[in-house]
């Protein structure tokens, strides 16, 4: 960011990397060249996590806009003087100036950084200049949290979840031979990246063709408190999805997911951690029946995990990487990538390519 002023060359934000776990140090620099001396009262800088929701509703017939605010985290510091001189002010020297300044992020488990239309959680560095003759100069610099911290190798990721469903259909006094699906799900919780682990058994005694189908599918929680019980708002989007063969009348087939089951990156499980929204995942599995259009179905609850499963001593472990989340997968929106800088239009044909000013990220296995 570079702030157009007779003695001020460049204004700049650095930090030493662009994501941080709770608990870790952040550190970084505030960058000024400057052409002129000048007196200067202080330099303050403020560390901020911030989850916001928004969206319109209609009240007796007027829209209106409801929104509400949480900061998780909210640290200063001042780096250059002091907020309360007594006598004359401190004179800043023309010249190149790295003012370093650090924070010790909280231990405890952080939301991760998340954007979306109807809300957000974003971690930033706000930093401004204070000089006492003129409007102050501010600038920020975005970075992600990577939380909350979940392990897949946690024992309670590790139970195996099993299911069955059946269906029998009966036409007069005559019962048709039944259709049953028996599923189990490897373990509970997966990184973006990891192939998810499923095995199914089929056995196909009715009288037509079926299909397996799987799905897993984000919901994404809204909350705006307002009054005792608050305004919600839930969306839902399809992650991934599967469909397998015709599986013929009298017959019986097993599947195992192998590669077939690949979880794209998207934000991590999010739940109880923030007071305006949570993040959580559902893996449906069942079965078409392509006559009737009636089907089985059984729900099993996917944690997307922060930490990857590694097999005990084994010498080849997935590396970690950290991948942008992407927009969109097929069957709908699940997370907004970024956000971008505003730009008033001024009539023209031509318009500028938007300034993305902040793009999440988040943990990725790597198989390669």
């Amino acid at each position: 960011m570079d702030i157009v002023m007779d003695y001020i060359r460049e204004f700049d934000i650095r930090l030493e990397k662009e994501m941080f776990y709770a608990g870790e140090t952040l550190t970084g620099h505030v960058i000024l060249h400057t052409v002129e001396n000048f007196k200067l009262k202080s330099i303050r800088v403020l560390l901020r996590g911030k989850a916001h929701s928004e969206w319109k509703v209609v009240v007796s017939g007027d829209r209106r806009v409801l929104r509400d605010d949480q900061y998780i985290i909210d640290d200063r510091a001042v780096i250059w003087g002091h907020d309360k001189i007594e006598g004359p002010i401190p004179i800043l020297p023309r010249g190149l100036h790295q003012f370093p300044f650090s924070f010790h992020l909280p231990e405890s488990s952080l939301p991760c950084s998340f954007e979306s239309k109807p809300g957000y959680i974003r971690y930033y560095i706000k930093v401004t200049v204070d000089i006492p003759y003129c409007s102050p100069p501010q600038g920020m610099k975005y970075f992600t949290i990577i939380g909350p911290h979940i392990d897949c190798m946690e024992e309670q990721y590790l139970k195996p979840m099993i299911g069955q469903d059946k269906k029998t259909t009966c036409c007069l006094c005559c019962q048709k031979g039944p259709v049953v699906l028996r599923t189990e799900l490897e373990r509970s919780a997966y990184v973006s990246g990891e192939a998810i682990r499923l095995r199914t058994n089929i056995d196909n005694q009715g009288e037509e063709e079926v299909r397996l189908f799987i799905k897993l599918v984000q919901y994404v929680e809204y909350f705006i408190e307002r009054g005792v019980s608050g305004v919600t708002k839930e969306i839902d989007h399809l992650v991934l999805e599967y469909k397998g063969e015709a599986i013929p009348p009298c017959s019986s087939t097993k599947w195992d997911s192998g590669q077939e089951l690949i979880l794209p990156v998207v934000p991590p499980s999010l739940v109880g951690l923030c007071r305006l929204l949570q993040i959580y995942y559902v893996l449906k599995v069942g079965l078409d029946f392509e006559k009737s259009g009636e089907g089985l179905q059984m729900h099993f609850p996917l944690t997307v995990a922060t930490v990857p499963f590694r097999i005990p001593n084994s010498k080849q472990e997935s590396a970690i990487h950290y991948s942008v989340a992407s927009s969109h997968v097929e069957g709908g929106m699940y997370v907004g990538p970024e956000f971008l800088l505003g730009q008033v239009y001024d009539g023209t044909s031509v318009r500028p390519e938007p300034v993305i000013l902040y793009r999440p990220l988040y943990v990725c296995v790597n198989q390669h």
